[in-house]
């Protein structure tokens, strides 16, 4: 079966979560899903209001009474192993999403150095090395030393984005000086010149001592929660050297067939295929260069050009390491990463990545079931977002389960109208895809001496009329305006 995940929550999801997967566990199945990806299961600083990336204790998965509360936003610990059980008995792998990049809440203040940078430039110094407090132990008094007695200090961290000294408390981008160095880890993004400071306190992935307790964590996560892989956030705010070192244990001591998927957000490719290249290809990688160009087919409509919509993307150039996705959570309407595919586009852009050769397409929550939410806007104002769910979604899911497999043969020779062929394999027949971001559209195509004669109609039912090959298994299909297609074989006239 073609492999397809689903991103089972979104930001403004209300909470409580993994009861919520128990109960649609089969009928997730039923569409065809076999993985899911989960948020982050640990205690937030936030409480129940933390979405899981505002990282306090990764040992917390909604067991201990910290920051407030027992469970997570999403439930607590038993009921979170429930889910993944519940997953697994209908056949259905779960990613976790974790987040490694900083810590957040600390439970006591230290002494430290250190020197402010310029926000837009981390290399410049904007104040000179001083002494200031800092919020950077953390000692878990809620866990007392279960699973692991490790304390997080100022050595564990680079960075941090507030200090006090005497009685004034300043935000900014503070260089923590400790053992490791005064400057930034240079293995990392170099946006804003250095990148390696994203938010919260920073971890310093050059500590011998944290590389090994995230080694022990990881262990300790898998075990207890039997997870099948991992979505690994904010990784060009991480040391490659680390990353390396890290998953390179997790495939040798743990699991070498362990899955994991990273979020690099670039929407330049060749900035993707060289992180994956220092990554030795282990891992695959969101691709954010094909949801920018879904992004602006939807925003130019008509005057997109529909055939160069793989153009630049990591699917196009590295499809085994590549995940496709419409959007997510960060890109939601109201987000700091904003860039939500327009609703009249949506249908087309599942088409793209769940009926594409080689695609390993993730399904976003909102599409599926729909979702409403309010929200602070950019001036302040409470906004209601409805993002409707996408009707032809589960219609499009089946396409997929039983219609696309076989090689691809592109038609992308028209600026407002692409379609493809799905080739025959031993078990399945040959399908036809065809898009249109303009008026009513068509292609004719060559599928073959071998569906001579043969009658193709539309799955999904947009389009009433029978298409019928000639004796040399060529025909002509249609698409409605602004809409898809995909044909599948009615019969074979012998």
């Amino acid at each position: 079966m073609n492999g397809t995940i689903l991103q089972f929550f979104h930001w403004y999801h209300p909470g409580k979560l993994w009861n919520e997967f128990v109960d649609k566990a089969e009928y997730l199945k039923s569409l065809g899903f076999t993985a899911v990806w989960f948020p982050p299961a640990i205690k937030c600083s936030l409480g129940t209001d933390g979405r899981g990336y505002d990282v306090y204790d990764l040992y917390d998965l909604g067991e201990f009474d910290q920051k407030g509360t027992i469970p997570t936003r999403y439930g607590t610990k038993q009921e979170y192993l429930k889910a993944i059980e519940k997953a697994h008995e209908f056949g259905m792998e779960v990613y976790a999403d974790i987040v490694l990049n900083h810590r957040m809440g600390a439970d006591e203040k230290e002494s430290v150095t250190v020197h402010q940078v310029n926000e837009e430039n981390r290399n410049e110094i904007v104040r000179e090395a001083f002494e200031a407090e800092a919020m950077t132990k953390f000692i878990f008094p809620g866990r007392n030393g279960k699973y692991s007695d490790f304390v997080w200090d100022a050595q564990c961290f680079s960075g941090i984005d507030k200090v006090k000294t005497g009685d004034e408390e300043q935000q900014g981008i503070f260089k923590i000086y400790n053992e490791y160095g005064t400057d930034w880890n240079d293995n990392v993004s170099h946006q804003f010149g250095n990148y390696d400071y994203l938010m919260g306190a920073d971890v310093e992935f050059r500590n011998p001592y944290v590389v090994e307790e995230l080694k022990r964590w990881i262990k300790w996560y898998i075990d207890t929660t039997k997870v099948d892989g991992l979505r690994m956030d904010a990784l060009k705010h991480i040391s490659t050297e680390f990353l390396k070192e890290w998953i390179d244990y997790i495939k040798s001591d743990i699991d070498e067939n362990f899955f994991m998927v990273g979020e690099f957000w670039k929407d330049n490719v060749d900035k993707i295929k060289d992180f994956s290249k220092k990554m030795d290809n282990q891992i695959c990688l969101f691709d954010v260069p094909l949801h920018f160009n879904l992004f602006k087919a939807s925003q130019e409509k008509q005057n997109y050009n529909l055939s160069e919509i793989l153009k630049g993307t990591f699917l196009d150039c590295n499809p085994e390491c590549s995940v496709s996705f419409v959007g997510n959570h960060d890109t939601q309407q109201l987000q700091a990463l904003e860039s939500t595919v327009e609703n009249w586009f949506r249908p087309l852009a599942y088409a793209i990545i769940l009926l594409s050769e080689n695609a390993y397409p993730c399904v976003f929550y909102p599409d599926l079931f729909g979702v409403e939410y309010v929200d602070k806007n950019a001036n302040g104002e409470d906004e209601k977002i409805v993002m409707p769910k996408v009707e032809i979604l589960p219609r499009l899911m089946q396409a997929r389960r039983e219609l696309a497999y076989g090689e691809q043969v592109n038609y992308f020779d028209h600026p407002n109208c692409i379609a493809w062929i799905r080739k025959r394999d031993d078990d399945h027949e040959a399908c036809v895809v065809i898009i249109s971001n303009s008026e009513e559209g068509y292609k004719a195509m060559d599928l073959g001496k071998e569906n001579a004669f043969a009658k193709f109609t539309d799955f999904l039912g947009f389009r009433k009329e029978i298409v019928e090959l000639d004796d040399s298994g060529k025909g002509t299909f249609w698409v409605d305006p602004e809409s898809v297609s995909v044909w599948r074989k009615l019969q074979i006239n012998n």
